[in-house]
């Protein structure tokens, strides 16, 4: 009888485990990238400002989370790494697809308080810059939005999306080199140095942060905290409204607990508009999508292919006929109002086929002309900020979500009590209306877009950097559905920024004898300071996602 050698037992039992975990992984890979070359991905993705932030919406739906579980863990993380552009003492506009096509926008931007100060609009800035104080602050409306999302649509629990971020909060995280980079410009430095923004980030001696130093957000914890056990009633009709309202009452604000607890998210149906044989969601005023689908549609008209960008006249003439769309736009920024308070059809004929045809026939091939030929009488002033996040989930939903403070760091109040930084959102209505009424919604440049391909596609996208939302979609936009780029190449592309007194404004890398010969025509050239222009976008395509952050703020996509 032969011997029995255990030893040799034990090397053909563990030769047989890992064989079989070889071929588990080589399933699983198979399972989660199956097809999907180039950095896409087969099951779910998310794109947000940040590499930590994606990666956090991306671990939600691995543990069963939906689109909105992504959506609302990312933009909670968001609102650490870049608390300049967003956090929940702001509001959001977001469309929502499920997988039978339905499509809806939830509107949770802030809102004017009942009380406000009477002369609010002749306190309105008269050049570009930051405003600060407690009188622009608007009504949040973020964290109501998020529990109305989750009530419909979230399948983890509502504490589950807040865990990471709390973890963060407390520990701290060092100071973003995008973060670093504007904290350090003139125009923020004394902006948080001389307001309570000091108190998070700034060091003892009372001087901005740097990058490598660590930011803590402490007593923003705490309150994440509550709210994750308590629900957003704590914040609406609870202990952290009560602390944040005395907060901004000391700061000088009107906000009053009633605004709190009368705040309600509004639920829409989005305004689907046809661009050949695509169709675009887009949300209704007061969000800005009218006015990207009103370039988008003119632009549409010159039959604009890949052939369009090759030689330099052809390329002087397409961007010289977007500039043009651009400057009518402008004319037409006024038409944006809150329709709850305002006509409701206001902007209907941003999107009438006729209206921009007739607009389309105003464009000259060979000129441009003076800004009253646009019927922009009065220029606005341009602003930045703001944030986006797509995501999609294995089960074919899809979220666009732009999320702001309105300008960086908002009006540079903070909340001691409580660890929030408030918006400053009324600013919003400056030179854009003549009277405002309690519970009205400024009107804003924010776009998010969901957009069905002619293939069948799904593509979801938005963008920040306050007045260039509109210019850095539109041109993404173009460049994906007719210019031939991939989604990548699209956003990466430099732009150009009409600003609202009809300046044109190229981004530092954008070809010089293009712009030479924009000259010739005629186009007046600025000097815009911030290209903080930002666009994430997610696009499904024969069963995979690609996936782009942009990288002008170090962003970086995260899937499966």
């Amino acid at each position: 009888m032969a011997k029995y050698k255990p030893w040799l037992t034990a090397c053909c039992v563990l030769l047989i485990v890992i064989c079989a975990v070889a071929l588990v992984s080589l399933c699983i890979a198979t399972l989660l990238g199956a097809g999907c070359s180039g950095g896409r991905f087969r099951h779910a993705a998310v794109s947000a400002d940040s590499q930590l932030c994606s990666e956090i919406g991306k671990n939600m739906l691995l543990q069963g989370g939906s689109a909105v579980d992504g959506a609302i863990a990312a933009l909670l993380c968001t609102s650490l790494v870049n608390p300049q552009s967003m956090g929940i003492g702001g509001g959001s506009i977001v469309v929502v697809r499920n997988k039978t096509g339905n499509v809806k926008v939830y509107n949770f931007r802030e809102s004017t308080p009942q009380t406000f100060k009477p002369s609010l609009l002749k306190d309105c800035p008269t050049k570009f810059g930051l405003t600060a104080g407690s009188q622009w602050i608007g009504v949040p409306g973020e964290l109501l939005g998020y529990d109305a999302l989750h009530r419909e649509y979230g399948k983890l629990s509502w504490a589950k999306l807040f865990e990471p971020t709390i973890k963060l909060a407390r520990e701290g995280i060092p100071m973003p080199p995008y973060l670093a980079r504007f904290m350090s410009h003139e125009l923020l430095k004394p902006h948080v140095e001389t307001s309570s923004l000091c108190e998070v980030f700034c060091n003892k001696n009372k001087t901005i942060l740097r990058m490598g130093d660590t930011m803590q957000f402490s007593k923003l914890a705490e309150t994440l905290e509550i709210i994750a056990k308590e629900g957003v009633k704590a914040f609406y009709t609870g202990r952290i409204g009560l602390d944040l309202i005395q907060d901004i009452k000391d700061a000088g604000g009107t906000l009053t607990v009633d605004d709190l607890k009368s705040y309600r998210v509004r639920v829409d149906s989005p305004w689907t508009v046809s661009l050949g044989n695509h169709k675009m969601h887009i949300a209704p005023p007061p969000a800005g999508g009218a006015l990207l689908a009103f370039i988008l549609r003119i632009m549409k008209g010159f039959s604009l292919t890949p052939d369009s960008l090759v030689g330099e006249k052809k390329k002087i003439q397409m961007y010289h006929r977007y500039i043009e769309a651009a400057k009518f736009a402008n004319g037409q920024k006024r038409n944006i109002r809150d329709p709850v308070y305002s006509s409701s059809k206001m902007a209907d004929h941003l999107i009438d086929p006729s209206f921009i045809d007739r607009i389309a026939r105003l464009i000259s091939s060979n000129r441009t002309h003076d800004n009253s030929y646009y019927r922009n009488h009065k220029p606005l002033l341009d602003n930045f900020g703001t944030t986006h996040v797509s995501v999609m989930d294995a089960d074919g939903l899809a979220v666009s979500a732009t999320s702001t403070i309105n300008q960086l760091f908002g009006g540079a109040v903070y909340s001691k009590r409580t660890g929030i930084i408030l918006n400053n959102e009324l600013v919003d209505f400056c030179g854009r209306v003549d009277s405002i009424q309690g519970g009205e919604q400024p009107p804003s440049s924010m776009s998010p877009v969901i957009l069905e391909k002619e293939s069948g596609g799904i593509l979801v996208m938005g963008g920040s950097g306050g007045s260039l939302i509109t210019t850095s979609m539109a041109l993404s936009l173009i460049n994906r559905l007719w210019l031939g780029m991939s989604l990548k190449d699209s956003i990466a592309a430099p732009i150009i920024f009409v600003s609202s007194n009809n300046d044109v404004n190229f981004e530092p890398e954008f070809d010089k004898s293009i712009i030479n010969g924009l000259r010739r025509l005629g186009h007046k050239t600025g000097n815009w300071p911030f290209f903080l222009n930002v666009v994430n976008a997610l696009e499904k395509e024969n069963g995979c996602i690609a996936a782009v952050s942009d990288s002008r703020k170090l962003g970086m996509s995260a899937g499966y």
